[in-house]
């Protein structure tokens, strides 16, 4: 399920729910109170911070191009369609590495065209990103086309920047620095102007899932494992099983645990 996007400085609700009798403590006098549960998977889920994306394939869910402008500025579009440049006010020291949207007018969401290593970017209104043959950018159309379609392309020469080319071979740059920057899809080739930063939230870059889902598995008490295995363990059987976890072998690591467990038995 997708969630609605979360602004920094936005007060989260909370939702309050009924506490499973199974999570509750009952004391002699009668009185009963929740246990709080920590839920390493629900907390990855909730994760809405903004991080840089480092490689093309990390491109993916709500993104903000962050623009290498003087005033430091990202990709925006208005309900109509109409792409211009958008000053970002959530970022550090002018850092583009700290920036993050305020406004859903400056997010994009990110997919993989099918079949093809482009991307399309759909806009907050619904419709994709799109790049005409004189470089126009607007974001007026419900389908995806050729002129739909971006590849991100990383730097060479600096770690987490992207240049952004189009189906025609161009790339999308930023003109006119002497007044508002004018953001612009047909520049012949790299340069600084066409070096822009992606911003994407955290729970969707591939690494930092693998990750936060390694220490979800990783996630088991030493007193669950003796349940499992059905005796005590030695602290090197525990590290072996949770270890077994993260690799994705535990079940055959438990099945020798136990049968260790036999042989010390009847020798």
């Amino acid at each position: 399920m997708v969630k609605p996007l979360a602004f920094k400085g936005d007060r989260k609700s909370k939702k309050r729910k009924n506490p499973h009798p199974d999570s509750c403590l009952t004391f002699e006098d009668g009185d009963t109170k929740a246990l709080t549960v920590q839920n390493p998977a629900a907390e990855a889920e909730e994760d809405d911070s903004w991080v840089t994306a480092e490689a093309a394939t990390d491109v993916t869910g709500p993104i903000m191009f962050a623009l290498p402008s003087t005033k430091p500025t990202c990709i925006g579009c208005d309900a109509n369609g109409k792409v211009y440049t958008s000053e970002l006010e959530n970022i550090v020291h002018g850092d583009l590495a700290t920036a993050e949207p305020h406004d859903v007018r400056q997010v994009w969401i990110a997919s993989r065209v099918a079949g093809t290593d482009e991307i399309s970017f759909k806009g907050h209104h619904g419709r994709y990103l799109s790049c005409d043959r004189i470089g126009v950018l607007s974001a007026t159309r419900e389908a995806i086309s050729p002129e739909e379609s971006f590849l991100c392309i990383p730097s060479p020469e600096t770690p987490g920047m992207f240049s952004v080319q189009t189906a025609r071979e161009k790339f999308i740059t930023i003109v006119d620095e002497s007044k508002v920057p004018e953001i612009r899809g047909d520049a012949e080739s790299v340069s600084f102007n066409t070096t822009l930063r992606i911003r994407m939230q955290a729970r969707f870059k591939p690494r930092l899932k693998a990750n936060k889902e390694s220490k979800t598995r990783e996630k088991i008490s030493r007193k669950e494992l003796e349940e499992v295995v059905g005796r005590r363990l030695e602290e090197d059987e525990v590290r072996r099983l949770k270890k077994a976890r993260v690799q994705g072998d535990y079940h055959e690591a438990i099945l020798d645990v136990k049968v260790k467990g036999k042989h010390d038995k009847y020798s």
